[in-house]
């Protein structure tokens, strides 16, 4: 898997000088523990928000076949933040704060932090868009939620858990038009694979087919 980043940090913002790793809540100074510890207690959270049935207005009933989930509800652009802070609440005191470091990733440059508003603004802009489209037009929201996906992605507005934090933000999107979306299933690294494919190299037309597959 192609994941090797690299962060301009030369004031330590994030990580500890001694160690290199992330500075964390419960002061970890083991790579292998913080890793061990992050994912335990993200998913642990992520677990928390599929929880609860709830209704959805204009959903369909398969929604309550599934058991559907109660997620953050996404209000706007920004409820990124909400559901960073609340997966990495555990770990890091900067949960659901913007980065403040550039970063980028295979020479790949991501989203400049001087420019997050205006960054923020294009993903309320098709947040709207996305809000549109009739719900029994699976294609088109398959087409908005890969749109959205990249963009999300590009934006990249964490110093880490960006994945998480997006994957969570796409799934509840679909729970609003009555779809399930699983894009990292436990049992299926097919699927993993093909969405980190898509989202590393920008290839919407990938997400979008993969997206449209996944949707139930």
């Amino acid at each position: 898997m192609r994941d090797n980043y690299k962060y301009l940090d030369s004031d330590y913002t994030y990580t500890d000088p001694n160690t290199g790793l992330l500075r964390n809540i419960v002061n970890i100074d083991n790579e292998q523990l913080l890793t061990a510890f992050e994912s335990m207690k993200c998913s642990e959270r992520l677990e928390e928000l599929s929880k609860n049935p709830i209704k959805i207005k204009n959903s369909t009933s398969l929604l309550d076949i599934h058991n559907s989930k109660n997620p953050i509800k996404i209000k706007n652009s920004t409820s990124l933040l909400d559901i960073h802070k609340y997966l990495f609440q555990d770990v890091y005191h900067w949960a659901g704060q913007k980065r403040t470091v550039e970063i980028s990733k295979q020479g790949k440059q991501f989203f400049l932090t001087a420019y997050f508003d205006k960054g923020f603004e294009y993903i309320e802009k098709l947040l709207v868009e996305y809000r549109k489209v009739e719900p029994e037009n699976k294609s088109k929201i398959a087409e908005y939620l890969a749109n959205l996906l990249d963009s999300i992605n590009y934006l990249h507005p964490f110093r880490e858990g960006n994945g998480r934090t997006q994957r969570e933000y796409i799934r509840t999107l679909a729970l609003e038009k009555g779809y399930i979306l699983i894009l990292n299933p436990p049992d299926n690294t097919d699927i993993f694979e093909r969405y980190m494919s898509g989202t590393i190299d920008g290839d919407v037309e990938k997400l979008t087919k993969l997206i449209n597959e996944l949707l139930v």
